[in-house]
Order: structure tokens, then sequence, then C-alpha cells
């Protein structure tokens, strides 16, 4: 049985990096039904893919299910640009069906009015020192890539995951001040649209709080959290946790998996162009 929400938003699962948990994040969306899923920026990493990052299967698999989600469940999925997929400048507005891509989004849910945002417009570092935020993405590059080796290191010897970035975020007093004052001003952008509320993400850092009576909503990420952040047909949000949320649900034989992924493939193939057809990987 699939859970049903209003609204589901997902962001920074940067599709391009070895870190991305592509296939994690297909597993929950195939868990989940919903009327709108907002993608809400980095969901492909353009900046690592021009210089090291490589495009996988599971990658692909990520859009294939998107598509699936868009004709055979008629949801509505709103893709926010990011700084890292900042690319789709150049062909924004786009909207084919029940898919489009913009800048910026202001959802109407049960009860409130939110602002939906990426971030990245409302930190100084990212929209005006462009050359500041790469050089740091270069440093949390390697900060995920030493993360990945180390908790392997800790899988073998049966220890559980534990997230260096997250720790050093938490650790550093410039960065509590840094994810403090972007807060601030998303709320500050929330009452200046009349809105009750802002949605984002950008930073990596899931929340549900109220600061200065604006609802303050961060999906998170699909690198380290691990986050996705739902509304439910009452207007109620929360944050899933995928770890959580996976030991919760009962485990499925090899051969149910199997066969639920040779289903997709197959309505995958039957809604693409004549002559055009995609394995299942």
């Amino acid at each position: 049985m699939k859970t049903f929400y209003k609204t589901i938003v997902l962001s920074d699962i940067h599709l391009g990096i070895k870190a991305s948990k592509a296939k994690e994040v297909v597993n929950f969306l195939k868990h989940h039904k919903c009327e709108t899923l907002i993608l809400n920026g980095d969901i492909i990493d353009g900046w690592q893919l021009r210089k090291s990052g490589k495009w996988t299967k599971q990658h692909s698999n990520f859009f294939k299910h998107i598509i699936s989600l868009t004709s055979k469940n008629k949801c509505k999925i709103i893709y926010i640009r990011g700084n890292h997929d900042d690319f789709l400048e150049e062909i924004m507005p786009l909207r084919i069906g029940n898919f489009s891509i913009r800048k910026y989004y202001v959802h109407y849910g049960v009860q409130k009015k939110y602002f939906v945002t990426h971030g990245d417009l409302f930190d100084s570092i990212t929209s005006k020192l462009k050359w500041i935020a790469k050089l740091g993405d270069v440093g949390y590059t390697f900060l995920l890539w030493l993360n990945r080796h180390y908790n392997s290191y800790r899988e073998k010897r049966g220890m559980p995951y534990y997230s260096l970035s997250q720790i050093v975020k938490a650790k550093v007093k410039s960065a509590v001040s840094f994810i403090s004052d972007y807060e601030n001003e998303l709320v500050k952008v929330a009452k200046s649209r009349r809105c009750h509320g802002i949605i984002c993400g950008h930073i990596h850092q899931p929340a549900i709080k109220e600061i200065n009576g604006i609802e303050y909503l961060n999906s998170g990420d699909w690198v380290e959290s691990l986050t996705a952040l739902v509304e439910d047909v009452e207007g109620n949000w929360k944050i899933i946790n995928y770890q959580e949320w996976l030991d919760m649900l009962p485990q499925k034989t090899a051969k149910e998996e199997n066969k639920e992924s040779k289903n997709e493939s197959t309505f995958i193939n039957e809604i693409l162009p004549k002559g055009v057809t995609i394995n299942n990987p």
C-alpha cells in the first residue's frame, strides 16, 4: 500500500555525484503518492558534472520514475531550479503537461499559502560571491568523499552511520550563525510575499519551525540527511527520515522487488515514442 500525501517536497538530490542517494529516493517515491511533487532545486548537480561528476543508471532511473508519475498517476510536478542546476535558466520557464520548471512557486496548502524557493538567491555567498561558493563546494565534496569511506569502515564493523559533514556544521560557530541568518532572511521573503510560510532547501538542514510568526520549512537533502517534507490532507507538515521510515517498512523478497522493477520499465517503454526503449537496469 502506498501512503498518500497532498504534497511531497524533495530537494538537493545532487544527481551526478557519487554521494547522491538516487536509489533510495526512487524507493521512497515508489511507496508514496501525492497530488503535487515539488523538486526544490539541486536535483541535478551541474557543477560536479562539468568537472568530475558521473551520471549513472540509478540517476537516470530517478527521471524514468518522474515520467511515470506524470503519465500514470497524473501527479503535478514542479521543478524549482537551484544553484547547482542553474543551467536550467536557459530553458525557463518550461511547461510540458503536468511537469514545469520554474524559479519559484507559490504553493496553496490546505490551510496556508507558502512561498517555495530553493533558497540560493537569498544566500549572499552563493548569489554574490559565486567563486567562493564553488571553492566551498570543493571542500564539501572532499568531506563527502571522506564521509563515504569512513562509514564504509564503520559498516564493516557493524557500527551505525555517522555524518561527518553534519557534525562539522553543528560544531563550527560560523556555520551555525550562517544557518540562522539564512533562515531569518527567508522568513522576511515570505512576509514580503504575504505568505504564511516559506519552503526551501539549499543548506541540507531539514527543519520545521516558526520564526517571527512565519512557518519555516526546509526539506533537507538526499546526500546526508535523506529527508522528505510532506503535507497531509489536513494541511499538516512533517519531515520523513528515509532510514527511520525504511526501518518500519515490512521487507519485501527479492522476487517481489524484481517484479515491481520490471513492471515499471514495461510501463515507461509503453509511453515512450516508437523505436525508443529503456532496458531494465
